[in-house]
């Protein structure tokens, strides 16, 4: 952390005076608050950073499913038309299997 402050204190080596002493004049409650609030940011926005990135395409609204609808009619209606045609070319056929027994 000393690219944000200078090196904590290492206060095991501080006798309880010297600690004392630190607490009320140094500031150390507040130094190791904002300590502790540089690096959640700091781990916040690296592990944001590492997110995979979505991908998917997104419309607004319904999602773009309202033009699907009509494109799925069109094709229907031109799959039954060439149908029709498809029929109109074949010959008539004779019933003849039913009148033999006329």
């Amino acid at each position: 952390m000393s690219a944000f402050r200078s090196d904590p204190i290492d206060r095991r080596r501080l006798n309880m005076r010297d600690r004392r002493d630190l607490d009320k004049g140094g500031g150390y409650a507040s130094e190791r608050r904002e300590d502790r609030a540089v690096r959640s940011t700091k781990g916040a926005i690296d592990y944001n950073a590492k997110q995979q990135e979505n991908t998917t395409p997104q419309t607004p609204g319904t999602g773009g499913m309202t033009q699907g609808l009509s494109i799925q009619q069109e094709r229907q209606r031109k799959m039954g038309e060439a149908k029709e045609r498809a029929q109109s070319f074949r010959p008539d056929m004779d019933d003849t299997m039913y009148d033999i027994y006329d």
